[in-house]
C-alpha cells in the first residue's frame, strides 16, 4: 500500500482552487451519508443543500474534477465518492503522528474517523517519561526522543501537534526537519514553517469567540441596542467619578482608568 511520503494529492497540479479544495471534504461527507443509505444518484441542488453551499458553486467545483452530472439524473453518488476521495488523496494510506498526549491528544488518538477516512495513527508521542509505554486508544505512547526515528521508519508526512503553546514551535521544527510536510496544529499559537510545508490550525477558543460575537449581535438586535455597545456606568459612579476623573473608591463599582480612558470593571477575555 502506498504511504503518504511518496504520493501527494493531485489537486494542486490540476489547478483546483484552494477554496474548492476546502469544500471537497464537505461534499464527501454528504456523499458518504448518501452512499450509506444506498442512494444511487443525487441532484446538484440536493447535494449542495446537504453540504451547506449553493448549487451553482457546487457545479463549478465539480467542473474542476471533470464531473458534470447527467441532465435529469444528477450525479452518480458512488463515482463521486471515489473521485473526490482520489483528489483528496484518501485512496491511499496516510500515517499520522500525534505529538502531545494530554486530554486533547488522547481524544484525537481515540477518534474513529481517522481510519475510515484514509488516515492511520502511526504513533503517539509525548515528552513526559511517565507517559512512555502507556496505552492510549490501543496504541502505546512513545517518548519524544524517538520522534525523528519514528517519522523515518513509518514514512510519516502528516503531524498533529496537541502540545502546550510554549513548545509547539519547537515540536514543529523537529517535525519539519524530520521530513513532515503537513501539520495540523491544535496548539493556541501561530507556527512558522518553511515553504513547502502546509499548516492547518484548529483553535476552538477562536471559533467560540466568533460565535460569542454573533450571539452578542443577535442580542443587540433583539433589544434595539447598538451591537457591541458598552453599558453605561451606574448613575452614582458616573455622577461622582466622571466629574472628577478619579477612580471610584472600593465598593462603589464602576470602572478603572486605562490608557484610553475609563475601562469597564469586567472586560471580555
Amino acid at each position: 500500500m502506498a504511504t503518504g511520503r511518496t504520493h501527494r494529492p493531485a489537486t494542486r497540479s490540476r489547478g483546483i482552487p484552494e477554496a474548492t479544495v476546502a469544500r471537497l471534504p464537505l461534499y464527501l461527507r454528504a456523499l458518504t451519508a448518501l452512499s450509506e443509505r444506498s442512494v444511487p444518484t443525487v441532484s446538484s441542488e440536493e447535494l449542495a443543500a446537504a453540504a451547506g453551499v449553493n448549487s451553482a458553486k457546487l457545479r463549478k467545483d465539480f467542473s474542476y474534477l471533470g464531473s458534470y452530472g447527467t441532465r435529469g439524473v444528477g450525479y452518480d453518488v458512488e463515482y463521486l465518492v471515489y473521485q473526490i476521495s482520489r483528489e483528496l488523496g484518501l485512496t491511499q494510506d496516510w500515517p499520522v503522528v500525534i505529538v502531545g498526549i494530554g486530554n486533547l491528544g488522547a481524544a484525537l488518538a481515540g477518534y474513529g474517523g481517522f481510519a475510515s477516512r484514509g488516515f492511520r495513527v502511526a504513533a503517539l508521542i509525548d515528552a513526559d517519561p511517565a507517559m512512555t509505554g502507556k496505552p492510549v486508544a490501543g496504541i502505546r505512547v512513545q517518548h519524544s526522543d524517538d520522534l525523528e526515528k519514528i517519522i523515518d521508519e513509518d514514512g510519516v508526512s502528516i503531524g498533529v501537534i496537541a502540545t502546550p503553546a510554549g513548545v509547539a514551535q519547537q515540536v514543529c521544527d523537529r517535525l519539519v526537519a524530520a521530513g513532515v510536510t503537513s501539520i495540523l496544529n491544535f496548539a493556541p499559537t501561530v507556527l512558522s514553517v518553511p515553504d513547502g510545508v502546509d499548516v492547518r490550525k484548529v483553535d476552538l477558543s477562536i471559533e467560540l469567540q466568533i460565535l460569542a460575537f454573533h450571539e452578542q449581535r443577535k442580542a443587540g438586535e433583539e433589544s434595539g441596542a447598538e451591537p457591541g455597545a458598552v453599558p453605561a456606568a451606574p448613575f452614582a459612579a458616573a455622577e461622582g467619578d466622571a466629574a472628577t476623573g478619579d477612580a471610584p473608591a472600593p465598593g462603589k463599582g464602576g470602572g478603572r482608568k486605562g490608557p484610553d480612558g475609563d475601562v469597564p470593571a469586567v472586560m471580555p477575555a
